[in-house]
Order: C-alpha cells, then sequence, then structure tokens
C-alpha cells in the first residue's frame, strides 16, 4: 500500500491480484484484480485509473567521458478508468463520494500481448525489463495518489524444439612456450548431446584433453552467462560463472577423457530471447587450466526453458551424437580400469620406424635440437626397440 504524505482520510488504497498465489504470467492470458479503497472519514474522489506498463530500459555510462547511455523499449501499455459510479454516489458538485470505515473494491482486468510481442522479466547490472500495475486516485482540490504493485512474466522456452536437441561440439589446441621456447602442446575436444535445458537437468559432456607440455594442467567446466545491455548504439557486457566441476590432473605427455561426465544446470532464469535492447546468453565453457599460461577454452551454447527435455522424438539425434562421439575418437585406445585418472595413447608400432632413421628421445640443451645430425643426447637403436615403457607394461597386464 503507497499513500502520499500528509494524507489522513484512506486507511486503504492498494491493488490485489485474483490469484495472489501466482508467480508468473506468460503472453496471451489474462491479469485481473481489484483496487481497494477504505476511508477513514468521508472523502471525494474525482475519478480512479488503473494502468499497466512493461518496458525494458538499459542505463550504463561507457567512454572515456563515461557519458551515461541510456535506451528503453516497451511491451505492455494498458489504461482503463474504473466506473466509481456502480458503487459510489454523487454529491451536488458531481464528485464521488467515498464514505468512512467500509472496503469498496473496483474490478479491473486486461490481457496481455500475444506471443512474440512480449519478453521475460529481468533485472541486471545495467537493466532490468519490468511489468507492473498502478492505480491512481483523483481527488478535487488535492494532488492525485497512487499505487504500484509488480508482477512477473516469463515467456514459455520449450528445449524440445528440433535446433536445441541437436548437439554442439567445438574443439581448440594451443602451442604452450616457456620463455618463448616451444613446450609442447595442449588440445581439447568437446561435446554435448543436445543445447536445450531447463533448470535441475544435468549435462552430459564428453571431452578429450591432451597434454605434450612440460606441465601438469587441469580440466574444468563451468556454465557462464553473458549479459548484453545495448544503448544508443553502445553495447556493454557482463560475465557470470554460475556453477563448475573439475577433473583429476593430467601430466605431462598424457590424456585423459570425460566420458558422460555431468554438471547439473541450477536454479536461473530461462534464457531471454526477443528483447532488443537486453540479452542474456548461456554457455558451456570446458578449459585447461595452464600453469603460468593462459587458460586453453572452449564454448558450447546453451539455451535455458522452461519446458523440460521429454526425450520423446530424440531418441535418432541422441543415437546420432553418440555415433559422431564413438567415431570422433575411434583412435582413441579403449579405457583402462577405472582407478586410473588418466592415460597415455597406444604405444607406436616399431615397424613404422625406417631401419636408416635413428629417433632422438631426449636432447641436450646444448642447442642439439636444432642439428638434425647432432651425436650429443639418447637416441633409439634402429635395430633392436627400447623396452616398453612403464605404463605400457601395466597396460599390458590388465589385458
Amino acid at each position: 500500500m503507497v499513500l502520499s504524505s500528509g494524507n489522513n482520510k484512506l486507511k486503504v488504497f492498494q491493488l490485489v491480484f485474483s490469484d495472489p498465489a501466482r508467480s508468473f504470467y506468460s503472453s496471451g492470458e489474462k491479469l485481473s484484480g481489484s483496487v481497494q479503497l477504505q476511508a477513514a472519514l468521508p472523502c471525494r474522489l474525482t475519478g480512479l485509473r488503473v494502468s499497466a506498463a512493461g518496458c525494458a530500459r538499459v542505463d550504463h555510462r561507457c567512454g572515456k567521458n563515461r557519458k551515461n547511455r541510456s535506451q528503453e523499449v516497451e511491451y505492455l501499455k494498458y489504461e482503463e478508468d474504473l466506473r466509481l459510479e456502480e458503487q459510489l454516489s454523487r454529491d451536488s458538485e458531481g464528485f464521488y463520494l467515498l464514505p468512512s470505515d467500509q472496503t469498496f473494491s473496483f474490478q479491473f482486468g486486461f490481457e496481455l500481448p500475444a506471443a512474440g510481442h512480449l519478453v521475460s522479466s529481468y533485472k541486471g547490472k545495467f537493466g532490468q525489463v519490468r511489468y507492473y500495475v498502478r492505480a491512481v486516485l483523483n481527488r478535487p482540490s488535492q494532488n492525485a495518489l497512487q499505487c504500484e504493485k509488480e508482477f512477473e512474466v516469463e515467456e514459455p522456452l520449450d528445449v524440445n524444439r528440433p535446433n536445441l536437441l541437436a548437439p554442439a561440439a567445438a574443439a581448440n589446441q594451443k602451442k604452450v612456450t616457456c620463455m618463448f621456447i616451444p613446450d609442447g602442446q595442449v588440445s581439447i575436444s568437446a561435446q554435448i548431446d543436445r543445447k536445450g535445458f531447463c533448470q535441475g537437468e544435468d549435462i552430459c559432456i564428453n571431452a578429450k584433453f591432451e597434454n605434450t607440455c612440460s606441465r601438469i594442467v587441469v580440466p574444468k567446466a563451468a556454465i557462464i552467462a553473458k549479459h548484453s545491455y545495448l544503448a544508443d548504439g553502445r553495447t556493454k557486457e557482463a560475465h557470470e560463472k554460475l556453477c563448475a566441476v573439475r577433473g583429476n590432473h593430467i601430466i605431462s605427455g598424457m590424456c585423459d577423457m570425460w566420458q558422460g561426465k555431468t554438471i547439473r544446470v541450477p536454479k536461473l532464469k530461462p534464457s531471454l530471447l526477443g528483447c532488443d535492447i537486453i540479452k542474456v546468453d548461456y554457455a558451456l565453457m570446458i578449459s585447461l587450466h595452464i600453469p603460468g599460461s593462459e587458460r586453453l577454452a572452449v564454448e558450447l551454447p546453451l539455451v535455458i526453458g522452461t519446458v523440460p527435455f521429454s526425450g520423446v522424438g530424440s531418441r535418432t539425434s541422441s543415437m546420432s551424437s553418440a555415433a559422431e562421439s564413438v567415431s570422433s575418437w575411434s583412435s582413441f585406445p579403449s579405457a583402462p580400469p577405472s582407478s586410473w585418472s588418466s592415460f597415455p595413447s597406444a604405444p607406436p608400432s616399431y615397424s613404422n620406424i625406417h631401419r636408416d632413421l635413428r629417433q632422438p628421445l631426449l636432447l641436450d640443451y646444448d642447442g642439439a635440437q636444432d642439428d638434425e645430425d647432432a651425436e650429443g643426447g639418447l637416441f633409439m637403436s634402429r635395430n633392436t626397440p627400447p623396452p616398453l615403457p612403464p605404463h605400457t607394461q601395466r597396460w599390458i597386464q590388465t589385458l
């Protein structure tokens, strides 16, 4: 209830929705309610107007001069003059008389715009999408009184649409250096079976990580949100990490795979679609933390919806996604025992080594690595193959 200062005649002036327990409304639905009035002393009124409005507004500072930029887009506008004469009588001057100690309810109702003309409610760092109903009570020779009540709008977003059931995949690699000296490289290839998810669902991640640099790297995955605000032709962005999981350390020369590793979608607002000046995008970021270097990352797009995944009609998509995953990693060796957190690629075939070519395994730090005929360092014999590495011997023992 909102009353102006100095008012001593109205005890009640408030807006009440017909379904106060309802948490949100959607496009095409009807919102109804009433304006309740109760006077402490008899008073006169000239009229009662109810209006509803909804708009997106952006305010941010941008540029060297920190100039304030703002922009607003309207999505809902409604006005109605309520009929006071149905419950109140008039005096000799034509004003409505509101008697004391009696509550009067004046009904109102309107329909929200159709789908495609409304966007979900939102509140962010540099902007918001806000909807409200306002009542204005006019009195003779006095300032008007007003009260206001907000309501939430949530547009339905079905994650079972074909484009959201399609898998998403990405790959990236990076050469690592130490004091401008090459130090191997790291790589990521990752895939999820669909793009659309709802709150509480698990995202299954299939990923392959390779580390040929000298450092120990750590794989991580996180759900991130990117908020974009447009005002006067300038865009300002804000990023937010919502939740994260991590994998086991990967030492030099080793690989690791995630096969169905999950991360749960936390409680958050659905993707904001259809707004002209505010945009909220979600993504699954899979990265490798590299000590002493910038991380390597890939991002897979996510759409957070309101209608959960049903599984109907998605069998073909899931099977296709699984087939692509197996095909893309078919060269990777069979999974070792579950107690192993990371493992190397299969050992090379010695038949592929040329009989007249010696393969250097370890070179001294005297610059000989640039000389193909250098004698310094440890070499592989051209006739007798070297003993198998310990990790390969353990591999064979498990077979």
